[in-house]
């Protein structure tokens, strides 16, 4: 039975991405510098837009670059970068073709521990240590993908009772919590990079300090 999520916030979106491992994989990929409901919703958009119900994975590595690209730059944008976003889902694709058969379950199926699947998805094009990471902690928190581990491998995305990333979103109440979280992790931030440069700027700002003091000979000369 495929979960309900509630990531992009609309009903068809969020019924595509519990269905399709597919587009929960390419919402994550989207899923940076836009709303996260604009990210999640990529995936249905893009199904629409190529006349289908789902993604497949060949079927979009194998479609032409610039129709692809002009598919995501259609109002509304699938992302607010569609031409190099359009590129990064390609290019997932294409490896999950090369790689898996085009078959992204394949990436966790057989895998036997948390650590496994999070760097087999750090592998793909597209994710970094963080994506990986969110993104495990979602198949373990909604899909019922829990190798062992998964928790440990997720770092602190993968915390029970947490509030910090997609993994944790299951309807409005812990969309906001997940909001706050990041607005505070983004004001920590900013504050520690205001500490670090103004540390910075006093360090430069202090006069040097004499490296080598002034000798006198026995006859009260300097040398």
């Amino acid at each position: 039975m495929s979960p309900t999520l509630h990531l992009a916030q609309q009903p068809e979106a969020d019924a595509l991405l519990g269905r399709s491992p597919l587009a929960a994989l390419v919402g994550m990929l989207l899923d940076q510098q836009v709303p996260m409901e604009w990210a999640f919703s990529g995936p249905y958009t893009i199904a629409v837009r190529m006349g289908q119900d789902d993604l497949d994975a060949r079927a979009i590595a194998a479609h032409d670059p610039d129709a692809f690209a002009a598919l995501f730059a259609e109002k509304p944008a699938v992302h607010r970068y569609p031409g190099s976003m359009a590129g990064r889902v390609q290019q997932l694709c294409q490896y999950l073709v090369e790689h898996y058969d085009g078959d992204p379950t394949a990436i966790w199926r057989d895998a036997t521990t948390g650590a496994e699947v999070r760097n087999r998805l750090n592998e793909l094009p597209g994710f970094g240590a963080q994506k990986s990471q969110i993104f495990l902690a979602l198949l373990g928190k909604q899909f019922g993908v829990r190798p062992e581990g998964w928790r440990k491998a997720a770092g602190a995305y993968g915390d029970e009772g947490a509030y910090r990333s997609a993994a944790d979103i299951t309807g409005p109440e812990s969309l906001a919590k997940v909001r706050a979280f990041k607005q505070e992790a983004k004001k920590a931030a900013k504050k520690t990079a205001k500490k670090t440069t103004t540390a910075a700027k006093k360090t430069a700002a202090k006069p040097a300090s004499a490296t080598k003091a002034t000798r006198k000979s026995p006859r009260g000369k300097a040398t």
